[in-house]
């Protein structure tokens, strides 16, 4: 026979008690055999009160702690716009499937475009031989740093476009792309100086000099068209992973950056950001956006999992691969099962107010009450999660009622003839309903199953 579950206060389960509470614990379930066998009455200062028998029986014992949680997706990444502009194109929908680095949007932003534009006339200029008239040393120098200054622009402008891309990946890969476009073109820059000093020093030509710098000036131009024109490549969005498209960015993304758009005009207003009711709030084709709006985000749901708020008072019971079932608020019958995978070491401030520890679970699939295939869930679905943390299989179990704590120690009544005698016991798995009994009783054995704590030395039996 099972045990009826229910949920506890974290206070814990109060058992009867003749002295003192049993130690909480948050919430058990319970399965084993007991056989009730007579019914009596105990005299406890000349007052009638029932007090039913039974026997220590053979079971199953299981322990469960049950903690709130909440359905979470594999990963879940948000695509932003890298510069302001327009959304030019939009070639997915909610609700699409996309696979990873599949185009998914493009930005129009006519400032960037311009600025290749610009770095690549000045390639085509340099690769004519534009330092051909310097003019002596000292115009050797002005050109120098006038092409030093053009250079440290260029860096600036391509890391100020890398860093409003919200992508990490593409973030960093055009970072370090900008990062050794300086180191080779410091080298450059230095090798000029070197030419130079030379010349001043009179063991080489000024020519060689120029040939230098010349070389140096390339490399800049080269270096900032290769900048701009990977700032313009980023403008076309790409899916960061393979996944579930769904327009606009995370509740908790999008809020804050996409709040600045109202202030952008027309378009913005009536986009993005307006929070109007009956209005969709994600871009539309033709938006005016921000750098780092929101477009669309994709959710990778390919694997399910769970993410619990196990009290501190049980978190020390659950161990990676323990098994739970698991109900959600929507999908009410069914039944889903889970594995932990890792526990968090850093707790949080739990629902309740406590300190809990998340406990992050692997979600399989489920069955309804019929028997049937449950619903897939939704990630963000609230579950209530019941973590079997210990069992006891063929063990010697006694009801939880029969359980009372004097000075300390749990003890039960067993039958002596007919007299009772209040026994010592050490307890194993407790369950809700039923607990093991790991020494001082054997199966078989009478004992009083309820109403123990109506029992005094010397009372019969009948």
């Amino acid at each position: 026979m099972c045990g009826a579950v229910r949920t506890v206060h974290p206070a814990g389960r109060h058992r009867v008690a003749c002295v003192s509470a049993k130690p909480p614990r948050t919430l058990v379930l319970a399965a084993a055999g007991l056989f009730l066998v007579s019914s009596t009455a105990a005299s406890c200062n000349d007052e009638q009160t029932d007090v039913r028998l039974g026997e220590a029986a053979r079971g199953t014992v299981s322990e469960i702690v049950e903690a709130p949680g909440s359905v979470t997706a594999r990963a879940a990444a948000t695509v932003s716009a890298p510069a302001a502009g327009t959304l030019d194109d939009l070639r997915v929908e909610s609700g699409q499937r996309v696979g990873k680095g599949q185009v998914l949007a493009v930005i129009d932003a006519p400032d960037l475009e311009a600025r290749r534009r610009s770095a690549e006339r000045a390639l085509d200029q340099a690769s004519r031989g534009g330092s051909s008239s310097i003019g002596g040393t000292s115009g050797f120098t002005a050109v120098r740093r006038k092409t030093d200054k053009q250079a440290a622009d260029a860096f600036k402008e391509a890391r100020d476009a890398a860093a409003k891309i919200t992508d990490p990946a593409l973030r960093e890969v055009l970072l370090k792309q900008v990062d050794a476009a300086r180191q080779q073109y410091d080298a450059a820059s230095a090798a000029a100086g070197a030419a130079l000093r030379s010349v001043q020093q009179g063991v080489a030509s000024l020519g060689e000099a120029v040939s230098s710098l010349s070389a140096a000036q390339r490399l800049q131009a080269q270096q900032a068209y290769e900048l701009a024109d990977a700032a313009v490549e980023a403008l076309t969005l790409r899916a960061p992973v393979a996944g579930v498209v769904q327009l606009g960015g995370t509740s908790s993304a999008s809020t804050p950056a996409l709040s600045d758009l109202l202030a952008q005009g027309p378009l913005a207003a009536s986009g993005p950001g307006s929070a109007l009711p009956g209005v969709d709030e994600s871009v539309p084709r033709g938006g005016y956006v921000a750098a780092g709006t929101p477009i669309l985000t994709v959710v990778d749901v390919s694997k399910l999992g769970l993410t619990a708020e196990v009290d501190e008072t049980d978190v020390l019971l659950v161990k990676a691969g323990v098994k739970a079932t698991v109900e959600l608020d929507a999908a009410t019958g069914a039944s889903y099962q889970a594995t932990v995978r890792a526990i968090d070491l850093l707790p949080t401030t739990s629902s309740r107010g406590g300190v809990s520890y998340k406990v992050r679970l692997d979600l399989a699939a489920g069955k309804d009450a019929d028997g049937e295939a449950a619903p897939t869930p939704r990630p963000g679905m609230s579950a209530v999660v019941r973590l079997q943390v210990r069992e006891a299989d063929n063990a010697v179990t006694v009801p939880a009622s029969a359980i009372i704590n004097v000075d300390g120690k749990d003890t039960v009544w067993t039958v002596r003839g007919d007299s009772y005698e209040r026994v010592p016991v050490t307890l194993g798995v407790q369950g809700e309903d039923v607990v093991q009994v790991t020494d001082g009783l054997d199966a078989g054995q009478r004992i009083a199953v309820a109403g123990a704590d109506e029992i005094r030395p010397g009372d019969k039996t009948s």
